[in-house]
């Protein structure tokens, strides 16, 4: 019995190890309805990139986002417990890393009615350390 809880225990940390977390900094955040998150992606010197995000309608259990980045717009239907719960942005060229382009994936999390603001989280991937964010202060 020992020997099967000692090898269960050794495949425990071997999966944890393998399927281990690759983001590199997990960000927090609530919009209002129309409220826009602004974020400044930089990782270069010369080349800085402004993402924009908002929301305009949540009926249906579904949230309808905008973004704007690099000169693309794009809407999406975002859903709780749903595979559709998420959205991935790639922040720059593939260039020379081809297969591990850096990104970020915009999790829908939860929806609070009471406040009528929607919760997410933003999980930046970038194992090269080449991105920075800042998040800019929205001007009233």
């Amino acid at each position: 019995m020992k020997s099967i809880l000692q090898l269960f225990l050794l495949l425990f940390f071997i999966n944890s190890a393998i399927f281990a977390n690759d983001f590199r900094e997990v960000f927090k955040f609530s919009l209002k309805k129309d409220e826009q998150k602004k974020i400044l992606v930089k990782y270069d010197d010369k080349n800085n990139k402004e993402f924009i995000f908002r929301w305009t309608l949540y009926i249906n259990d579904g949230l309808v986002t905008l973004y704007k980045y690099d000169d693309c717009v794009a809407q999406n239907v975002l859903y709780l417990n749903h595979k559709n719960q998420s959205l991935r942005v790639k922040l720059r060229n593939s260039g020379q890393d081809y297969y591990n382009p850096p990104y970020f994936l915009l999790k829908f999390k939860e929806f609070d009615f009471k406040k009528n603001k929607a919760k997410f989280e933003l999980y930046l991937y970038d194992d090269k350390m080449q991105i920075r964010l800042k998040f800019l202060k929205n001007k009233n």
